[in-house]
Formats: structure tokens, C-alpha cells, sequence
């Protein structure tokens, strides 16, 4: 068993169009010269005249970047995986702080450069930046989501600090959109946030969400969660709903008109008083950042094209069994909004259902 390389786009052509070959070489300035051996050019590509990496290219042995090891003098051994990253990766350039930013991405073949492109230049909206948004934000603006948009009317509460992790102690009083802003700029400028300090309704939705790829639904209310998924359906966006309440909770990802809609699995929504808000019922905090982050991560297989979505599918979790259920549902060719003959063919605004306001 020899070293596993695996050859970047630019590189394959040099290679017999392979991205995995195998060579050998007790360390990285070896195993160059019996790549170029094996296949000539190689060298050139990945090395300056005087025989040094160029500043362009990057290695990196397992999962660790050599300029922090031995540098081309980084030792090798059998069955140990090199990643060759380029800076032009799949056709796309980055500059040399986003291959490292990204390096841990890039190195994983069902991303590469292709792929951290297609995150670059994603477009999110995050409904919501209570329980569910903010771990969702965290993550999203971390793998390099180009464009996050954030809805929120509430103002920082110090009761939401237990789950609404994006908000610090000097945020209470500040609007949700802002704390949430600040905090991702700070984990990562390449992401652009625009703020929408202002409660979803059928007159504003869709003028917001055409600006955007996918939308996640972190709302928490039912007329919201009943209004985003109509609008989602009427003009064509995916959408990644998930609800939490004390231990449990649950996702799905909806393609309109391909797979269920909210309103498949719940017609419609239910009467005052019958389901208790979190606020009257409770929620453990870490219940919110566990659905948050199932959430954030169909969005990524969505815009990466990789993977099995949760498309007809609703993912039951409780934290008490520490279980994970997955329940096949199926588009309901009678349903109000997505069906065959819709019967809701305009967006309504529905009455809050409960005087008291949840957080999340």
C-alpha cells in the first residue's frame, strides 16, 4: 500500500483524468518527483523554478496543512491521503485566506474548489434568528454561504440567551438582526448579511425571498411557518422547515411541487390553545441547536447537489431517548397549496394564535 494523492481538476488532465492516484515517498519533496515520474508535467505545475512550492499550490497530509508540519520536508508513510489544493480549483479562484479558511472543505471530494464555489456564490434567508436561526447562521456563514439574509422584528430578550446562542449579555434590547450580523461578520467578512428588522407578512414575503436560493424556516409561530411555506410553494423555493418544543423536535425539506409541502403533512393550523407555545411549554435549549444545525445542513447538500435530503421524509427527534426517527410523508395531490387544483392561490395572513409570544 502506497500514499494516496488526490489531483485537483487543473491537474487531471495530467493524470489520465484520474483524481486518485497512488505513489510513493518518504516525504513530500519525493513524492513530487516520482509523481512527476509517473506523470511528466506534474512537477512544473506544482513547483517554481528553483524547485520550491508555489505559492499558489498547497498539501496537505491527512487532514493537516504542511506549511504548520515540515513544509515539503513533511514525512510521509504508507496509507498516509496528500490532497494537492490549488488556488484555482474546479476553474474558480480563491484567494490564499480562503484556501485555508476553506481548506478543510475543499480537501473533501464531494466539495473541492467546484463546490466552494457553488457556497460562495449561494443565497440563503434565514426567517427567524431565535433558536433555530442561530446555530443555523453560525454554520452557514462559516462554510463561505455568499449572501445570508436575516428576518427578525424581536429585540434581544434575556430569556432567549438559554438557546438563541448568536446573542450575547450586551445584546438584550438590541434588534435580533443586528446582534446576529455583528457576530457573523466577525466569523467570517467574505459573507455578505443583509438585515430585515421586520415581521413577515403576505405583503412583503415575496419580494424578500426572490432574492434567494433556499430559505430556512427558523420561525415561531404558525401563521409564519403556514405563510412561508405558501409563499415557498407559489414561487418555487425550497425551503428547510424544522419545529421544537420541551425535548423534541422535527425537520423536513420541502421541493415545491416535488416533494410534500408543510401544508401535506399539516393542512392547517391548529386551533388556539391546542398546541402550546415554547413559551408556555419550555424548551431545551440544546434541542433548538441540534435541529438548527440538521437544518443547516440540508442547505448545504442542497447547494453542493450532494447527498440524500430529507425530501418526503420528517426527521422526528427527542433528546430524552437520544432518538432519530425518519417518517416517510408524501405530497398530498389534494392539498390547498401544492396540489393538483390548489384552492390557496393568494398568500393570508393569519391571526397569531395565542396571546402569549414565543421566543423561538
Amino acid at each position: 500500500m502506497g500514499i494516496k494523492v488526490r489531483i485537483p481538476t487543473p491537474l487531471q488532465k495530467l493524470t489520465n483524468n484520474q483524481s486518485e492516484v497512488e505513489c510513493e515517498g518518504k516525504n513530500i519533496k519525493e513524492l513530487i518527483e516520482n509523481l512527476d515520474k509517473k506523470y511528466p508535467g506534474i512537477k512544473e505545475r506544482i513547483c517554481d523554478e528553483n524547485g520550491n512550492l508555489r505559492r499558489f499550490i498547497n498539501f496537505f497530509v491527512n487532514d493537516k496543512d504542511i506549511r504548520f508540519l515540515e513544509g515539503d520536508n513533511t514525512e510521509l508513510k504508507d496509507g498516509d491521503e496528500v490532497s494537492i489544493i490549488p488556488a484555482i480549483a474546479g476553474g474558480t479562484d480563491f484567494r490564499e485566506d480562503q484556501i485555508e479558511r476553506y481548506s478543510r472543505q475543499i480537501i473533501l471530494p464531494e466539495i473541492g474548489g467546484a463546490g466552494q464555489k457553488k457556497l460562495l456564490n449561494a443565497k440563503v434567508l434565514i426567517i427567524g434568528c431565535g433558536g433555530l436561526g442561530s446555530p443555523c447562521a453560525y454554520y452557514l456563514a462559516a462554510a463561505g454561504i455568499g449572501k445570508i439574509g436575516l428576518v427578525d422584528s424581536d429585540k434581544v430578550e434575556l430569556n432567549n440567551l438559554q438557546r438563541q446562542i448568536i446573542h450575547f449579555m450586551q445584546d438584550i434590547g438590541k434588534q435580533k438582526t443586528e446582534s446576529a450580523k455583528e457576530k457573523l461578520n466577525a466569523i467570517n467578512p467574505d459573507v455578505e448579511i443583509v438585515t430585515y428588522p421586520l415581521r413577515i407578512t403576505s405583503q412583503n414575503i415575496m419580494e424578500i425571498i426572490k432574492e434567494y436560493d433556499i430559505v430556512i424556516d427558523g420561525s415561531d409561530n404558525f401563521p409564519t411557518r403556514y405563510l412561508v411555506n405558501d409563499a415557498c410553494v407559489m414561487s418555487n423555493k425550497p425551503l428547510s422547515h424544522a419545529g421544537i418544543l420541551r425535548f423534541d423536535g422535527q425537520a423536513t425539506t420541502i421541493i415545491p411541487h416535488q416533494s410534500p409541502c408543510y401544508r401535506c403533512i399539516f393542512p392547517e393550523p391548529p386551533p388556539p390553545g391546542v398546541i402550546p407555545s415554547c413559551q408556555e411549554a419550555g424548551i431545551l435549549g440544546v434541542v433548538a441547536g441540534i435541529l438548527g444545525l440538521i437544518q443547516a445542513t440540508e442547505v448545504l447538500k442542497f447547494i453542493l447537489g450532494k447527498g440524500e435530503l430529507l425530501i418526503g421524509k420528517l426527521l422526528v427527534f427527542n433528546a430524552l431517548e437520544m432518538s432519530f426517527r425518519k417518517l416517510n410523508i408524501h405530497r398530498n395531490n389534494n392539498c390547498a397549496v401544492c396540489g393538483d387544483k390548489p384552492t390557496i392561490t393568494e398568500l393570508i395572513d393569519y391571526e397569531q394564535f395565542c396571546e402569549l409570544r414565543s421566543s423561538d
